[in-house]
């Protein structure tokens, strides 16, 4: 059975036993370590790499959309005669080398039938629902149109001794063929009498076999059906959690669909994409508490960038009028529905632009990722509170509401009160907050309106009008100065963007600054350093200025109806993984689980 390639020549004791101790093995893993073993002793490499792929799954799946295929048929040979079959149509069908995962086998007598999933697994539904519309519409019964894997048909008459060898128990050694395997298949397209879309496996066109395993998996699969239950588990192996939950692949392809959209969006509106640093030498850009580290050799403090906003302001400076960027943002903060500590932001800064212009091209921007990704504006997310499931609505315009017209619509506070702080204080406690004696009024104010406002801005909204004492980096309005030209932009219950008309007088930031710095000195953990080389920036002139920045991990969430950060990025933070003699003596590093999102 040998495959005719170098075999490994590596020596069956070759596994180290420290890797045994770290990840100690169980019987179904000695089991498939034996069949690889088995393998190489058969001929045939270990892990070879020269199987060269012709077709994804998805694109073999095309080969059955023409009308006329249909119905069943066989392949044929090219040149090869068509012979009369009351079962079916024969056609000439091109020959096809697929690889994939097997996540099926079901063996019948000499025939085996092999499911697979590829790089076209997500697509495939979007193809079978496309051949049912075509059934229908010749009057054909419509098909099972949710599967993302695709059938290998191998019969034992194409490769007598290569299909024992994959399938049969021979009573001593079990087949070598397991769920998780990676395997390469040749053959050509036709339809099972069931009328299946699959690929009859036969040698190919280079003289390469039937089929083919490629990677042996040596760590057995949880069942398809139930999956992986545990949250932690299925985060920290989330290569398992794409490989068993369709539902997980798909919501990471459209992850990765609406930051290409995104990117296509500005593009098209005249923005440059730009790469700002992401170690800083001073704490800005945001409120937040940063991750410290230490740069050798310049023997100075560093810190992972909380926000590229000072950056990306500096480059407007620099007469590039329109720019944006898809960065990852570090901040030292704890975990929950809405938080990662490590996060990406879309920002961008368009000249000449005040944060109501941003107002709709968010609104824009929002509506077209809608429909690219869900087919329309009218987007599922949660359920209301008798359990029904929830309609976000991101067609424009969106809803929009003041700071302080929040405050006095859901909290007890009205008119002159809401700029008491002793009467702020008092109602923040009825609340259960107990704010510390140093707040100002405006963040008085922002504390009560997160409080009783947040929760109900499930619908896109625009919340304007913020306090100059939340708002370091952005405009005074002009006809009132407490206040700024800013927005946060809300739905599903929290926030998922920030804008502002930019600030863009040297002294009022420096004095901002210096509020900040006093800030820091008092104990505020969040607040911003001196920018002095950002002062100077503002000095050589910022145009008039409109930026914003939009959080991509709480974009998808709403966009996948998806209830959890944690869902929407690959591998959240977590706290460090236990292995083999550390965690048999009972390392209680894990002893405090992370919060369960």
């Amino acid at each position: 059975m040998s495959d005719h390639h170098a075999t490994d020549h590596r020596a069956t004791d070759h596994r180290n036993a420290d890797h045994h101790v770290l990840l100690p093995r169980n019987e179904l893993m000695r089991q498939r370590e034996a069949k690889l073993e088995r393998l190489v002793a058969m001929g045939m490499h270990a892990y070879p790499n020269d199987f060269r792929v012709s077709h994804s799954t998805a694109e073999a799946y095309d080969f059955f959309l023409a009308p006329n295929h249909l119905e069943s048929f066989s392949p044929l040979a090219p040149g090869e005669q068509a012979p009369e079959n009351a079962r079916g149509r024969h056609l000439e069908a091109p020959a096809m080398s697929l690889a994939g995962r097997v996540v099926a086998i079901n063996v019948k007598g000499k025939l085996a039938f092999v499911r697979i999933a590829d790089r076209g697994a997500t697509d495939l539904p979007g193809r079978r629902a496309c051949e049912n519309a075509m059934r229908a519409e010749a009057g054909m019964e419509e098909r099972e149109a949710t599967a993302t894997t695709f059938q290998l048909f191998f019969s034992r008459a194409a490769d007598p001794v290569r299909f024992d060898a994959l399938f049969k128990s021979d009573g001593e050694e079990p087949p070598l063929l397991d769920v998780g395997d990676v395997v390469g298949a040749n053959g050509r397209p036709f339809r099972t009498n069931t009328g299946e879309p699959s690929l009859r496996l036969g040698t190919g066109e280079a003289g390469g076999p039937a089929l083919r395993i490629l990677t042996k998996s040596l760590r057995p699969l949880p069942d398809k059906w139930t999956g992986l239950g545990d949250k932690e588990t299925r985060y920290r192996q989330r290569y398992v959690d794409l490989l068993v939950h369709d539902e997980v692949r798909a919501t990471f392809v459209k992850r990765a669909r609406i930051i290409s959209q995104i990117r296509r969006f500005f593009e098209s509106r005249g923005y440059l994409e730009v790469e700002t640093p992401m170690m800083h030498p001073l704490v800005g850009g945001a409120a937040a508490r940063p991750f410290e580290t230490w740069h050798n050799a310049l023997g100075v403090p560093l810190f992972l960038r909380i926000a590229p906003e000072l950056y990306l302001k500096r480059l407007v400076v620099g007469g590039l009028d329109r720019v944006f960027e898809i960065n990852r943002n570090f901040r030292n903060e704890g975990l929950s529905q809405q938080h990662n500590p490590e996060f990406t932001m879309l920002e961008f800064y368009q000249a000449f632009a005040t944060y109501e212009d941003l107002m709709e091209l968010v609104e824009t921007m929002f509506a077209e990722l809608a429909v690219a990704i869900c087919g329309t504006t009218e987007v599922p997310y949660g359920e209301d509170a008798d359990g029904n499931p929830r309609i976000i609505s991101l067609a424009a315009p969106f809803a929009r509401v003041s700071v302080w017209q929040g405050i006095e619509r859901w909290s007890g506070l009205q008119g002159d009160a809401i700029h008491d702080a002793d009467a702020l204080r008092a109602e923040l406690a009825g609340l259960g907050h107990e704010p510390s004696a140093d707040w100002p009024v405006g963040k008085l104010q922002m504390e009560l309106f997160e409080l009783v406002a947040e929760p109900r801005l499930i619908q896109p909204t625009f919340v304007t009008q913020f306090p100059v004492e939340v708002s370091p980096l952005s405009r005074r309005n002009d006809a009132e100065p407490r206040l700024t030209d800013r927005f946060e932009v809300y739905m599903g219950g929290f926030e998922v963007g920030n804008a502002f008309s930019e600030l863009n007088d040297p002294v009022d930031q420096f004095e901002r600054f210096a509020d900040q710095v006093r800030n820091k000195q008092g104990g505020d953990g969040e607040a911003m350093d001196m920018d002095v080389d950002y002062i100077r920036a503002l000095e050589v002139g910022l145009p008039p200025t409109a930026g914003c920045g939009i959080g991509i991990d709480r974009l998808v969430m709403v966009l996948t109806n998806t209830p959890s950060i944690r869902e929407v990025i690959l591998f959240p933070l977590l706290r460090p993984e236990r292995f083999g003699l550390a965690a048999a003596a009972g390392d209680d590093a894990e002893a405090h689980p992370d919060a369960d999102t």
